[in-house]
């Protein structure tokens, strides 16, 4: 790892999704559409929790975090994607990549503990029911809150950090939508086995611990609902859970497939389009998700949209 920064690069060129004229603008009004229906979708969910009193409970406190991260990560992403299918060059300087990599991976990581967070409170609820609210306490909800933004801070300093040690020469062709870190080290004229290897320690602790955590949490999940006599016991418990884990699979099996693959397995333009999926779509159906699916928030949005258009 280079001890001192020379860079002659003082601005990056992000070369896009595809080079192809002919698609630029059928994909601008495709992605723009799917950014609308995230933010629409991520803010209208974090406002059906704050204005429906029998929301605040902890699963719907985690919820709109989840809301949250979602919203700011795909925000930091594709208004900058969209000037790539409209502009000619596609122009981030060197302190606005460095920026934009930060905060893709303060709240990529804080998704990843934000669902770890949101699989324990499903093991309290239906381990321990009797315990939930003393278990799940405001202090403690605000606790592992702490951690997962303090885990997602402190990643995404160290993998900023191997970055701004890397020296880049004349090329500043970006060969992604974003400043990611793997087309980052590709494009550094000095990056090493060692860079490459705190990519590799510091994704899959974030990964590896979050999985661990949710595979522990709906391991005893399992066990209790077996457990269960009543089929529609069972049923109850495996609803609330159902939503969870169709966002878990989709975000972690996505971000799985891109980082912890070796560029030999998996090539950069293979990979960015994989990107796609955790950094757009995933953001977008997760407020689908979770509303479709779930009676409370459904019952939410009746109460509110009743109140509108009765005042």
């Amino acid at each position: 790892m280079a001890a001192d920064n020379t860079s002659s690069v003082t601005e990056f060129i992000l070369a896009g999704l595809t080079d192809q004229p002919g698609l630029q603008l059928l994909l601008f009004f495709l992605f723009l559409g799917f950014y609308m229906v995230t933010v629409v979708g991520n803010l209208g969910l974090m406002t059906l929790i704050r204005l429906n009193s029998h929301l605040h409970i902890p699963m719907y406190f985690f919820l709109f975090n989840l809301s949250f991260i979602d919203f700011s990560y795909s925000s930091a992403i594709i208004p900058k994607m969209l000037m790539s299918f409209v502009s000619k060059k596609n122009i981030i300087s060197y302190t606005g990549c460095m920026t934009q990599l930060f905060f893709f991976c303060f709240f990529v990581v804080s998704e990843c503990f934000i669902l770890s967070a949101m699989a324990y409170d499903r093991y309290v609820a239906i381990c321990k029911p009797l315990l939930y609210m003393v278990t799940m306490s405001p202090q403690v909800c605000l606790f592992l809150l702490l951690g997962v933004y303090g885990i997602g801070a402190l990643e995404a300093l160290v993998h900023t950090g191997n970055i701004l040690f890397l020296t880049f020469c004349a090329d500043n062709l970006v060969n992604h939508y974003m400043c990611d870190i793997l087309p980052l080290l590709e494009l550094s004229c000095n990056s090493s086995y060692m860079n490459n290897l705190v990519v590799f320690i510091v994704a899959g602790f974030g990964i590896g611990v979050s999985i661990v955590t949710i595979f522990l949490s709906y391991g005893f999940i399992l066990s209790s609902i077996f457990h269960i006599s009543s089929t529609k016991g069972k049923s109850k418990a495996f609803s609330t859970c159902g939503s969870h884990i169709i966002a878990i699979c989709l975000f972690f099996g996505s971000g799985t497939f891109a980082y912890l693959k070796p560029p030999s397995v998996l090539p950069l333009d293979q990979g960015k389009v994989c990107s796609l999926f955790y950094t757009v779509v995933v953001p977008m159906l997760n407020p689908l998700i979770y509303s479709l699916r779930n009676k409370d928030v459904k019952l939410a949005m009746k109460k509110t949209l009743s109140r509108i258009t009765f005042s």
